[in-house]
């Protein structure tokens, strides 16, 4: 397919991204790429003319996907990359696995990961990301994770290869993050499946989860330490900063700031990837012009606008 290397799993072309994101919304990438297994994704990732890029995409709760699409080759992973095992307090989970059945899986075993329950995504992402609530932070209980590099090598990195910072950490280009091992304490069983039923129900509580949103949508304004740690003497929050410039529940064509937490950006219904992202770069300049601040997007936006 146009020069692609051959593979054993599915290699789609002008793939339309929309569905595969929580925002529903995005153009087509030029190939999307579901490897079979590790040796695939290898394979293919060797054999890859060098020049063509790659971006690897999880369940998609945490981005923006332009509505002109993505010029490369999106690589998805699947079931082959989702299994979740516990040996003692170690709990080694495929990116794909959902941050959500990782924790519950581990609480079954007496292992707390409780602050995975209500993050949405894949472990993936967690990684990627730094993503952490509650005052945890994938970086506390991250004790590697492993790559397959642009060339192909499966390579495994520690959390000072990653280099973690708050919602953010250092991958090399083009690599693709297979699986993660995470440490975490022990626990009681019904103790700690309590605790993730007491957060997911502050969840929704406090945030739109029944709308089409992908999360909050900026870093809270911070100083943080080189573990994603907030910083107590500067632990602004974004949702604070967007209410006191009036940006609560505005609106642009199809997106809004949600009414209940003014940091999501939700889809209505009707909204375009130009509308979520020029309501947001709305947002910023709003907080900046009545408080200083510049916040800083945390949902990641990607791909090339829509041209006439």
């Amino acid at each position: 397919m146009n020069g692609l290397p051959v593979v054993r799993g599915r290699l789609s072309e002008a793939r339309t991204l929309s569905d595969l994101t929580w925002l529903r919304v995005g153009g087509p990438a030029d190939f999307l790429f579901q490897p079979a297994d590790i040796a695939d994704l290898q394979a293919f990732l060797r054999d890859l003319p060098a020049n063509v890029p790659v971006f690897p995409m999880g369940v998609g709760s945490n981005l923006i996907v332009r509505d002109g699409g993505l010029r490369a080759v999106v690589i998805r992973l699947g079931r082959g990359f989702n299994g979740i095992t516990v040996e003692g307090n170690t709990v080694t989970a495929g990116a794909a696995a959902l941050d959500a059945h990782v924790a519950r899986k581990a609480a079954d075993a007496g292992v707390d990961l409780t602050f995975l329950r209500t993050i949405p995504g894949s472990v993936g992402g967690a990684v990627r990301m730094n993503a952490g609530c509650y005052g945890s932070y994938t970086a506390d209980v991250l004790r590697k994770a492993t790559i397959i590099t642009r060339q192909g090598d499966l390579v495994d990195l520690t959390p000072q290869d990653l280099n973690f910072r708050y919602r953010q950490s250092d991958l090399p280009e083009g690599a693709v993050l297979v699986s993660a091992t995470f440490e975490g304490s022990s626990g009681d069983p019904e103790e700690l499946h309590a605790r993730m039923s007491a957060q997911l129900q502050k969840r929704d509580e406090t945030q739109p989860t029944k709308d089409r949103s992908a999360g909050s949508t900026f870093r809270n304004p911070a100083g943080f330490s080189s573990t994603g740690r907030a910083d107590d003497v500067h632990d602004l929050k974004a949702w604070k900063v967007i209410d006191s410039a009036g940006m609560r529940g505005a609106t642009r064509g199809g997106a809004q700031m949600s009414e209940k937490h003014s940091n999501f950006l939700i889809n209505t219904g009707t909204a375009t990837a130009a509308d979520l992202e020029g309501l947001g770069e709305e947002v910023r300049k709003k907080v900046y012009e009545t408080s200083g601040i510049t916040l800083e997007w945390e949902i990641m936006r990607i791909g090339d606008p829509l041209t006439e």
